[in-house]
């Protein structure tokens, strides 16, 4: 029974409820794919799709959402409800995601002229934009990046009663001159309005082999962090979340799912030696949130989860998803080569975690733990934007969460301490 709400939405009876409401719309269903999955067992289940759809004779590729357990979906103003007898589920096609209400606006060339105007930003410069998605989790968020002649923003959708905590939160860590976005105008309906960043992604930069940020760097960004963070509401961090990506891993594949209970309870049980921390984190600190100018840090993005935390869960959420870089790819050459390159990086900033001087170093036991949890979150992606063969793939993120935690992944961590 915990399954099906899964099934309804990725499996062959998907195509049958994408088609009808297509055809509500006057369209027909082509192809699809699933593109996305968020399941919560028990709860909700979240699907975005990537769709051939023709309309009067053309076809068009376009987004599609359906959502089963969240019953004020299908209420909305064009979503469709449908129903196979044992469950309701809500159908849209982007950008009418019923819980981003400002997702239409933001996705509008006029209605973001209109914004840029009343930004300052004059006639000409502010003509036809080019709106671009550069992200989007069906009924969590979407970012869009608008250019116009001399102007450039991002524009970041969230549910309404999320958006004036995060511009309050943008511009705390401006004032405090942190590289973060700067606030320039938010809106009741979710609309929250960023400036752009200088520099590139340290993702970039690992892929190519440039220089990125040494560990005493990431140590010295986070030091930046005000104290005024350790009054934000508090959030869990990735690691104690892990019983419930257990849940998550075991629902889509039931084979796996004593094991990640197992290496959950062994996470928990870890972290329950330290206790609650209150150092100013970041929350979700990763090469894809730093950006970079000749190496240097210019930038700091996604402050959603900024509050009081342990550091370790900072310098854990980097190091894990380095390493999980490494489980991507191919098995030729060039992919182990990058495998090994990755994995060795990882290595790298753990081992400068630990040592570092001055009583910044990690206790190497309890960043181990943090790291394992991060990666038990992220044994969720291969099945959520469904990659081939994501079963085997998930198998081997939970052999990478074991040897964190038998300390077989990085043994030279707690040598290279004593």
């Amino acid at each position: 029974m915990v399954n099906t709400h899964l099934d309804l939405l990725t499996g062959e009876s998907a195509a049958g409820l994408l088609d009808a409401a297509v055809a509500t719309a006057g369209g027909e269903l082509v192809d699809w794919r699933v593109r996305q999955v968020d399941h919560r067992p028990g709860s909700t289940t979240t699907v975005s799709y990537r769709a051939t759809v023709r309309w009067n004779g053309v076809e068009r590729s376009e987004t599609l959402g359906a959502s089963v357990g969240r019953a004020r979906d299908g209420r909305k103003p064009g979503v469709v409800t449908l129903s196979d007898g044992d469950a309701t589920v809500a159908v849209w096609r982007f950008p009418g995601d019923p819980a981003l209400p400002a997702l239409p606006r933001a996705f509008d060339p006029a209605a973001v002229e209109e914004l840029l105007a009343g930004l300052g930003v004059g006639p000409r410069e502010r003509a036809h934009p080019e709106l671009k998605v550069r992200a989007y989790r069906p009924t969590r968020r979407a970012v869009l990046e608008a250019t116009a002649a001399s102007a450039r923003v991002f524009l970041k959708v969230l549910r309404p009663r999320k958006v004036a905590d995060l511009h309050q939160r943008h511009a705390l860590l401006s004032r405090a001159g942190l590289p973060v976005p700067r606030p320039l105008g938010w809106s009741d309906d979710g609309l929250l309005v960023l400036s752009p960043l200088h520099g590139t992604e340290m993702r970039t930069a690992v892929r190519d082999g440039a220089r990125i940020p040494s560990p005493p760097e990431i140590l010295d960004l986070l030091d930046r962090l005000p104290a005024e963070v350790r009054d934000l509401p508090r959030r869990p961090a990735w690691s104690e979340s892990a019983q419930h990506y257990a849940g998550v891993i075991g629902a889509a594949l039931p084979a796996e799912a004593g094991r990640a209970d197992d290496l959950a309870g062994a996470v928990a049980a870890r972290l329950a030696e330290r206790g609650a921390g209150t150092d100013p984190t970041h929350g979700d600190l990763y090469e894809a949130q730093i950006m970079l100018t000749d190496g240097r840090v210019t930038g700091l993005l996604d402050v959603d989860s900024a509050g009081p935390g342990h550091r370790a869960d900072d310098l854990a959420c980097l190091v894990a998803h380095l390493d999980v870089l490494s489980l991507v790819g191919g098995s030729d050459a060039a992919h182990v080569a990058r495998a090994t390159r990755m994995r060795r990086l990882a290595a790298d900033y753990a081992t400068g975690f630990v040592t570092a001087p001055g009583g910044r170093g990690a206790d190497p036991r309890d960043l181990a733990a943090r790291v394992a949890g991060v990666l038990l979150s992220l044994a969720t992606g291969p099945h959520r934007v469904q990659e081939r063969n994501w079963q085997a793939a998930t198998s081997r993120r939970l052999d990478v969460v074991a040897a964190w935690l038998d300390g077989s992944r990085l043994a030279t961590v707690g040598a290279g301490a004593r």
